[in-house]
């Protein structure tokens, strides 16, 4: 049986709206904030199907980062220079983005630098970083005006490491936590309207505007913005290459005296690490089963689980005997190309999705091109 609502429910949520937003994750607030800034008097509704935003934007390590050296090199081979510098271009004004609208403080932004460390048993990957980091200086000199890599020694007691690693100056942390309680505070400080336990089943487009079809009611909206990343094929069947990528992540009880601080990249950005209140967050491990990490399930697997334990206890914190708190798992959107995909669909409809696991550095900068163009500007 069909919920039945108020007349104060429907004129309040789903009536006269000119804007409906689905996905309350970073692309998707960020779009509700650029919309509600060009057009403050417009109804903006924002549905999420979960209790928290689904996908990934609450589930991540909480990296600002845009690329380590053996990540950029390994681009570098699929995708022509300018493209790959294009990308780290924006990515990095993501990233200023992100502290300008909310706040370093409200987002617990920490400079505590981006480090790539290398495994002794992955050599080849080593020898080429260190030959050609000078290289990707060069390059990205133009965007950042600076030195981004430097050779530092291991100062952190890493084991079965090369003793040299690469360290970014421009990376740091986030508290993904504050920061999408900061963007959720923005928005309904704005006018915004979020709300979450709405699944948008289907929808239809009409001359003027969209019948949009969730679990709850179906309501019309002049216009529809689609901002489910990893999710969006459970919504939109079409040729677009948006795949699914599962990311999986543990963390640590509270370590004593914890020495680390900063952004770990391993094995070209399949494993990454951090300190988070004395605690080691560690997580990635996809390349080890493709198929299986192919998937919108919220789950986790021995297989790369059991290697997360591995490099905590053998790499990361040999002999601490840390124990691991909480594992979880997040849902990507990634395809051939890194390049993110901001798209008109239809009359009425547009999507900006496939951050490639960048979420954090492009998540703002997708959300206001996907309003711009919703809009008409782009």
């Amino acid at each position: 049986m069909a919920r039945s609502f108020s007349y104060w429910e429907h004129n309040t949520y789903f009536s006269n709206i000119d804007f409906t937003v689905v996905g309350a994750g970073i692309v998707g607030l960020h779009c509700a904030l650029k919309l509600k800034e060009k057009h403050p008097k417009g109804r903006i509704v924002v549905l999420e199907r979960g209790l928290l935003p689904r996908g990934a934007s609450t589930k991540n390590a909480g990296f600002a980062c845009f690329g380590s050296v053996s990540e950029l090199l390994d681009d570098l081979k699929t995708h022509p220079e300018q493209q790959v510098l294009e990308l780290v271009e924006k990515r990095f004004k993501g990233l200023q983005c992100l502290k300008q609208t909310l706040g370093e403080q409200q987002i617990g932004y920490k400079g505590h630098l981006g480090y790539e460390v290398f495994l002794k048993d992955a050599p080849e990957t080593f020898l080429e970083c260190m030959d050609r980091f000078n290289y990707i200086n060069k390059a990205l000199y133009p965007i950042f005006k600076k030195e981004v890599f430097t050779i530092s020694k291991n100062r952190f007691s890493f084991k079965h490491v090369f003793d040299r690693y690469l360290v970014n100056r421009f990376e740091g942390q986030i508290n993904t936590g504050l920061m999408m309680d900061a963007l959720y505070r923005k928005c309904i400080a704005s006018g915004i309207r979020i709300l979450y336990g709405v699944l948008v089943n289907d929808y239809q487009t009409r001359d003027d505007a969209v019948i949009v079809k969730t679990n709850i009611v179906d309501f019309s909206s002049k216009k529809l913005c689609i901002a489910t990343n990893g999710l969006f094929k459970e919504l939109i069947n079409n040729d677009l290459e948006v795949k699914p990528a599962r990311a999986q992540v543990l963390i640590t009880k509270p370590i004593p005296n914890l020495k680390i601080k900063g952004t770990f990249h391993l094995d070209k950005g399949f494993y990454y690490f951090r300190n988070i209140d004395n605690r080691i967050l560690l997580g990635g491990g996809r390349n080890l089963d493709p198929q299986t990490e192919q998937t919108t399930v919220f789950e986790t697997t021995k297989t790369i689980q059991n290697k997360l334990d591995e490099l905590l206890c053998k790499v990361i914190l040999p002999g601490k005997g840390a124990e691991v708190d909480m594992r979880w798992s997040g849902i990507m959107g990634v395809g051939h190309s890194k390049l993110p995909i901001v798209k008109q669909l239809s009359d009425h409809v547009f999507c900006g999705v496939r951050l490639g696991g960048m979420g954090i550095a492009i998540g703002s900068q997708v959300g206001e091109e996907l309003a711009n163009l919703t809009m008409g500007y782009a």
